[in-house]
């Protein structure tokens, strides 16, 4: 059985009841339109992994995107790929899913499969689902990823026939399983999201270093372009896309109307929200943009795009020397070694 092809009507901007909620998305879920597919796809799917600073935005833009890209009549996958499992909050309403690391965990020690309809839920035409991670301290959210990975691909990921998979990652997680769809080619293209901070920009710029040297490896993923969020027009984020040789492939201004819908998960990617052009315009520049080579900066290049009294950029590095680590303790000791006379 295939997957409902129509999209449904936009969301609207009303904050659902968070109670019954639960049984909605069950409800949903056990539905046979959320059944795997079991002939060969129909269409070349697009896999993008969107790269970012925590908090700089990403489950925003990726939420509403996707709901566009769905009221467009496109098939979307929405996967969180961030231990804290927010990716899909907005999507929801503000409810959390259960993630794929704990169900599969739970149905384990019940001696049970994980089926479709137990991580895998859907609203406003978008299918969407969190890998999850452990709790602080109990294990690698790294590895956390690569075993969600692995049971996508037992439920079936390579022959799910979706237009757009928008994985949703940690930007400024430098362990091996953030930097997954890089490393082994599972994505064709990355978009970065920042801000005009230099925090978001160093993420951004050490993904691009990232991208470049998998390249070098042999690997085939390119940066698609970035997505500023929370523009101020300060233009710290245009000059650094400029710089690395990447578009930017929106810019979505740092408004109160988006941060109050935000707060209150209301979805604004839809053709009735005043925003609906900007993220129309951003659906159609995430689809066409080829991945590209970009050129990161170093350190004193990244600090360069800001003026140097906001980064220190003035400063003259002054060495310490064996007195100043010393303290009160300055004199010299006795060495220890044994010195041996010349013969």
């Amino acid at each position: 059985m295939s997957l409902d092809d129509t999209p449904a009507k936009p969301a609207t901007t009303a904050v659902p009841n968070l109670k019954d909620f639960d049984s909605r998305l069950r409800d949903e879920a056990a539905e046979p339109t959320l059944e795997v597919p079991q002939g060969e796809p129909t269409k070349h799917t697009q896999i993008i992994a969107i790269y970012g600073k925590g908090g700089i935005g990403k489950s925003f833009t990726l939420a509403n995107l996707s709901c566009m890209m769905a009221e467009q009549g496109k098939r979307v996958l929405l996967i969180g790929c961030d231990p804290k499992s927010d990716t899909t909050s907005l999507l929801f309403g503000g409810k959390a899913c259960p993630t794929i690391i704990e169900t599969s965990t739970r149905k384990k020690l019940a001696g049970e499969e994980v089926a479709i309809g137990d991580v895998c839920f859907k609203r406003s035409g978008v299918f969407a689902m969190e890998l999850g991670g452990p709790e602080v301290g109990r294990g690698c959210g790294g590895r956390g990823i690569i075993h969600g990975f692995e049971l996508l691909e037992k439920l079936g990921f390579h022959d799910w026939d979706f237009d757009y998979v928008l994985l949703d990652f940690l930007g400024d997680v430098v362990c091996g399983g953030f930097g997954l769809p890089i490393a082994r080619d599972m994505a064709q293209k990355v978009i970065l999201v920042a801000s005009n901070d230099l925090q978001s920009l160093y993420v951004a710029n050490n993904v691009c270093s990232a991208v470049q040297y998998f390249r070098k490896m042999g690997g085939n993923v390119g940066v698609a372009g970035l997505v500023i969020n929370k523009d101020d027009h300060s233009g710290e984020a245009q000059a650094f896309a400029k710089a690395v040789n990447i578009p930017v492939l929106a810019a979505i201004p740092a408004d109160d109307d988006l941060r109050k819908k935000s707060a209150n998960y209301q979805i604004v990617g839809t053709s009735e929200s005043r925003w609906g052009s900007l993220f129309a315009e951003l659906a159609d520049a995430v689809s066409l943009a080829p991945p590209g080579h970009p050129n990161p900066l170093d350190q004193d290049g990244l600090l360069g795009l800001f003026d140097s009294k906001d980064t220190g950029g003035d400063v003259v590095l002054e060495p310490a020397t064996d007195a100043d680590m010393r303290g009160k303790k300055s004199a010299p000791r006795e060495s220890l070694e044994v010195v041996y006379d010349d013969a």
